[in-house]
C-alpha cells in the first residue's frame, strides 16, 4: 500500500497548482449548461494524463526527450498554444447567458483538452521528471500500484474541478468573480508561456552545441 499512497500524494502535489489544464476544466464546468456536458473535457484530460503517466513509468518518454531537437519542437508548439489560450481566456466573459451560448461542443472540448494536456511542456516534463523518476523505486506489482495511484488522482481531480466550476457559477450569478478568475488564469497561462519561451532559448543553445 505504500507504493499506492506514494503515487496518490505525488500526483496530487503535481496536479493541484493552478495551470492551463486545471483552468480549462474548471471553465468548462462553468460554461456548460449541464455538468454532464463537461464530461468530454474531463475524460479527455484524464486519458491524456494517463497516457503521459504510463509513458513516464515505462521510461519511453524519458528516452524520447533526450533529443534536443524534439524538446525544442515541443517547447515551440507549447509556447504558441499557451499564448493563444491566454488570449482566449482573457477575452472570455462569464455571464450566465453569454457563457452558455459560447459553450464548447463535444468535439471542441476534446480538441482543446488534449491540446492543453499534451502541448504543455511544463506539465509533460513534470510528469516525466517527477513521476517517471519516482517510479524507478518500484518493481512488479508495486510499480503497478504506484502508477494506479497517480492515475486515480487525475480522474478524481478533473471531475472535482468541473463540479467546482458548476458550483461557483451557481453562487456567482452576475459573473463578477468568474470574470476575475478568467483574468488571473490568463495571466498564469501567459506566465507559463514566458517560462517556456526561456526554455526555448536554453534548448536552442543546447541543440546548437550538439
Amino acid at each position: 500500500m505504500a507504493a499506492l499512497i506514494h503515487g496518490i500524494i505525488l500526483a496530487f502535489g503535481l496536479i493541484i497548482p493552478l495551470g492551463i489544464q486545471n483552468v480549462f476544466i474548471f471553465n468548462q464546468g462553468v460554461s456548460q449548461p449541464k455538468l454532464r456536458l463537461a464530461l468530454p473535457s474531463v475524460l479527455t484530460a484524464f486519458a491524456c494524463d494517463t497516457l503521459l503517466i504510463l509513458l513516464a513509468v515505462l521510461g519511453v518518454s524519458l528516452i524520447v526527450l533526450q533529443f534536443a531537437w524534439l524538446k525544442l519542437l515541443l517547447f515551440i508548439f507549447g509556447f504558441v498554444f499557451l499564448m493563444y489560450m491566454g488570449f482566449v481566456t482573457w477575452k472570455s466573459q462569464s455571464g450566465s447567458l453569454q457563457q452558455e451560448q459560447k459553450a464548447f461542443s463535444t468535439k471542441k472540448q476534446i480538441y482543446f483538452a488534449a491540446s492543453v494536456s499534451l502541448l504543455n511542456p511544463h506539465a509533460v516534463l513534470d510528469t516525466i521528471g517527477v513521476i517517471g523518476t519516482n517510479s524507478l523505486n518500484y518493481y512488479g506489482h508495486h510499480k503497478i500500484l504506484f502508477c494506479a495511484g497517480c492515475i486515480m488522482v487525475s480522474l478524481v481531480w478533473f471531475f472535482g474541478l468541473a463540479v467546482a466550476g458548476k458550483f461557483v457559477k451557481q453562487c456567482d450569478k452576475n459573473g463578477f468573480w468568474l470574470n476575475s478568475v478568467n483574468k488571473i488564469s490568463a495571466l498564469v497561462i501567459w506566465g507559463v508561456g514566458l517560462y517556456i519561451f526561456w526554455q526555448i532559448i536554453l534548448t536552442a543553445q543546447e541543440y546548437a552545441l550538439t
